[in-house]
């Protein structure tokens, strides 16, 4: 097969404003925190390994097998989006532990016909016959309990894939889904990270004083000799590979219209949940443009509430009146700015962000500029913000991310999830997937913009990230991991912007994550919460920021999941995450 390749149809002065990366490469000590003295001979001392480069193709998942399945898909002659899609299935039946057709899908793409970057929202709404006044009468201290069918949304992320492929798919439909077919029915080795998550799972739907429903299921699929899986051991999933045959075969009516759908109502109902077949029917993606800001001479893009990406956007905003550069890299200045900014945009991610539909979120005006400056004022370089509130508005109406690139200069940034782990803890018998338990991100307080109502889609944590540097694609990337995933981009940004880290080293630079700040459950905190530090921090900014005032807690894990390709004229650079079990490959 002849392969295609979009080297010559980008003219040279498209990447004129890839200046920075170009001459990084001819001078490795230009501007860069990582001056040479380190075990690897080139690069950043800390860095795992060097980018993984290619002309045709790229892509980059949380598991070798899944990256694998998209690479062969890109190389039959698929679209970045049908090789997503393949990629997405493997993961649901790899790293249940994060994702599955049980969970919400969102997505960036850009698209080289249109030249624009394009967006999928495919969150599912609440079920219709539960009511906010069930849901507070089955709530623990005020908040929708994590695990069970209270929790449960209908799930987006086949509809997703289906609109997607009918846009922008090259490939028949049902040959994207063998891959994961032949895995699930052949059994792959478990990974490590999969298997230390499974173990974590079966210890929580298992424990005594849970309330789930039934556990039943989980435990036949993923604990059927009474443990799950350790690292190394086969697995298997027949149920899923059979879910996927009639997915495969019967499109998306085949899940929210069909069999399945009758089956997961059968199901709800024995256990006394309230999803049915007319809430699955019902769903729909939409497809929105993004929100877009500059961060010096990038252009960051981020979804639109429900999801959480307008933060990243607001924390960049921020971030980019101060000098960031001339604070240092990895210095206590720069995380300390970095972590105010993060508290003050999340402030208003605790006050605003719901579901458009139902509660109008002012956009505009969080993600101006005028109104970064107004908020950047508040931080003190020697001094922590106490306590933090959000803005006031002008009067007036655990996840998988994983990304893709074709010959055709098509780029695609997807992250999919069942929001906590394996989410609700529940399984439709015999269909060897998960249900989300993305509906515990509601709230109960009444006249809060994301309070719990029947049809509503709940508060998204989950974001796909994308930045265009002068009209032409640059960087497709993520960092899974709940409220991680805005703080996590914003340093992906600002390590590659300011400080000139390279693709994986921007990934493997030690990061931090703050905990603490109102959220969009209703809980009005705006606290100083923790700052969680990795180990490659040095010591002296750790000492230096709580003599600022930081509590410093325990290095948690909770770094998130990097994946990322970059796009250079004629070829891709990918990168994948140290943290966790992934490959990024290119041809």
């Amino acid at each position: 097969m002849r392969r295609r390749t979009f080297l010559a149809a980008l003219p040279a002065a498209a990447f004129a404003g890839q200046a920075l990366a170009q001459s990084r490469k001819a001078n490795p000590n230009l501007d860069r925190p990582d001056v040479h003295g380190g075990d690897r001979v080139d690069g950043a001392t800390f860095a795992s390994r060097s980018a993984a480069w290619g002309a045709h193709g790229a892509a980059a998942t949380a598991h070798p097998l899944a990256t694998l399945a998209a690479i062969d898909t890109l190389r039959r002659g698929g679209s970045a989006v049908d090789a997503a899609i393949a990629a997405n299935a493997c993961l649901g039946l790899l790293e249940p532990v994060s994702c599955g057709v049980g969970g919400d899908c969102f997505v960036m793409l850009w698209d080289p016909k249109t030249k624009k970057v394009v967006g999928l929202n495919g969150s599912g709404r609440s079920p219709r016959a539960l009511t906010l006044a069930t849901q507070r009468a089955r709530s623990k201290n005020g908040r929708i309990a994590s695990f069970g069918a209270i929790s449960v949304s209908v799930p987006g992320a086949v509809q997703a894939w289906w609109d997607l492929h009918q846009k922008f798919g090259k490939l028949p439909w049902k040959s994207l889904f063998d891959p994961a077919i032949a895995h699930a029915e052949e059994g792959t080795p478990v990974t490590q990270n999969v298997a230390y998550y499974l173990g974590a799972s079966f210890r929580r739907f298992n424990n005594p004083t849970s309330s789930i429903e039934e556990v039943a299921n989980f435990n036949a699929v993923w604990a059927p000799t009474g443990r799950t899986p350790v690292e190394g051991e086969l697995f298997r999933n027949p149920g899923l590979a059979e879910t996927y045959r009639k997915i495969a075969a019967g499109g998306r009516d085949a899940f929210y219209d069909g069999e399945i759908a009758d089956r997961i109502e059968r199901y709800f109902k024995r256990i006394g949940g309230w999803m049915t077949r007319a809430d699955l029917a019902a769903h729909h993606s939409e497809w929105t443009t993004p929100l877009v800001s500059g961060y010096r001479g990038v252009d960051v893009y981020g979804l639109a509430p429900n999801s959480q990406g307008l933060s990243t956007l607001q924390l960049l905003n921020i971030l980019e009146t101060f000098d960031v550069k001339k604070m240092g890299f990895q210095s206590a200045q720069a995380i300390h700015h970095a972590v105010e900014a993060k508290r003050l945009a999340y402030e208003d991610r605790g006050r605003y962000f719901a579901d458009p539909e139902f509660s109008k979120v002012p956009v505009e005006w969080l993600n101006s500029k005028a109104y970064a400056a107004e908020r950047a004022k508040l931080i003190r370089p020697g001094a922590i913000l106490n306590p933090v509130h959000p803005g006031q508005a002008p009067a007036h109406g655990d996840t998988t991310y994983f990304t893709t690139a074709d010959a055709d200069g098509m780029m695609v940034s997807i992250i999919q999830s069942n929001y906590r782990g394996m989410g609700s803890g529940l399984s439709a018998d015999g269909l060897g997937f998960m249900f989300q338990d993305r509906g515990e991100l509601f709230s109960l307080t009444d006249g809060h913009p994301n309070v719990y109502a029947p049809g509503k889609r709940p508060f998204q944590t989950i974001i796909p990230g994308f930045a265009v540097r002068d009209g032409q694609p640059w960087l497709s990337f993520g960092v899974m991991g709940g409220d991680m995933q805005p703080q996590g981009q914003a340093q992906i940004i600002s390590n590659m912007v300011d400080f000139g880290l390279d693709l994986q080293a921007a990934g493997d630079s030690p990061r931090w994550h703050h905990e603490g700040g109102s959220e969009p459950t209703g809980e009005q905190l705006g606290q100083p919460g923790v700052l969680h530090l990795e180990s490659g921090v040095p010591d002296a900014t750790k000492a230096a920021l709580q003599a600022i005032g930081w509590t410093l807690g325990p290095n948690p894990g909770g770094f998130g999941g990097y994946q990322a390709i970059e796009r250079w004229p004629g070829r891709y650079a990918a990168a994948t995450e140290m943290r966790k079990d992934g490959v990024a490959l290119a041809y």
